[in-house]
């Protein structure tokens, strides 16, 4: 039987959770969801905390295998997946500087590739990505809400690119942060380390 058929029925309204649909006779059905609010700070600093903490765990892992095996920490730190790559070293220093330095670019209005050295040891890559979450813990919610819209730059000598902070944030800056966080933990796999995914996942943030 069509809805069409049956006389009683003129408009009808279907709630199913947040979505509604009006049926009406002869007319297409049209579907409305109610917007979620999702901030630019939950989109963004929750995830590089608890990516950034797992990779201080895999740091832990490989200073532990190289006394297991006997090998030197520079055989991990200098390990590169292939030779058009850079090395473990660089690939931990990455995850900072694309997490809490990708906030720093966009308090300047400008981000540029950094060219520093990375940590040599163990000792200092740990260092560097405690430094890191401890400047994560104190930004504030309302201050990246309050980057929505704001106008910043890439800048690589002569080659620049316009964002907006949260493109910047969510299309540049964020795929390069899980980019390095994987490559960081690929490398320890393929050098034998005993790790597996929830060693990359880090702590969830489940429901209490």
């Amino acid at each position: 039987m069509r809805l069409a058929d049956v006389p009683s029925v003129s408009s009808e309204l279907v709630r199913h959770k947040d979505i509604k649909t009006t049926i009406q006779p002869g007319k297409p059905t049209s579907v409305s969801r109610n917007p979620m609010t999702f901030s630019l700070y939950a989109a963004t600093i929750p995830s590089y905390q608890q990516i950034l903490g797992a990779v201080s765990g895999l740091l832990t892992a490989a200073e532990y295998f190289c006394a297991e095996k006997g090998i030197s920490h520079e055989e991990i730190i200098e390990a590169r997946l292939a030779g058009d790559m850079q090395p473990f070293g660089y690939q931990v220093k990455s995850t900072a500087v694309h997490s809490l330095g990708a906030i720093e670019g966009v308090r300047r209005g400008t981000f540029s590739p950094d060219t520093t050295k990375p940590p040599a040891s163990f000792a200092a890559l740990k260092t560097r990505v405690a430094d890191t979450l401890a400047g994560l813990a104190v930004i504030q919610p309302s201050e990246v809400d309050a980057f929505v819209g704001r106008e910043m730059r890439f800048v690589a000598g002569d080659r620049q690119l316009a964002f907006t902070a949260e493109n910047f944030l969510l299309s540049f800056s964020q795929p390069n942060f899980y980019f390095h966080a994987t490559t960081t933990y690929d490398i320890l796999r393929w050098k034998g380390v005993q790790i597996g995914k929830r060693n990359f996942t880090g702590k969830l943030r489940t429901r209490a």
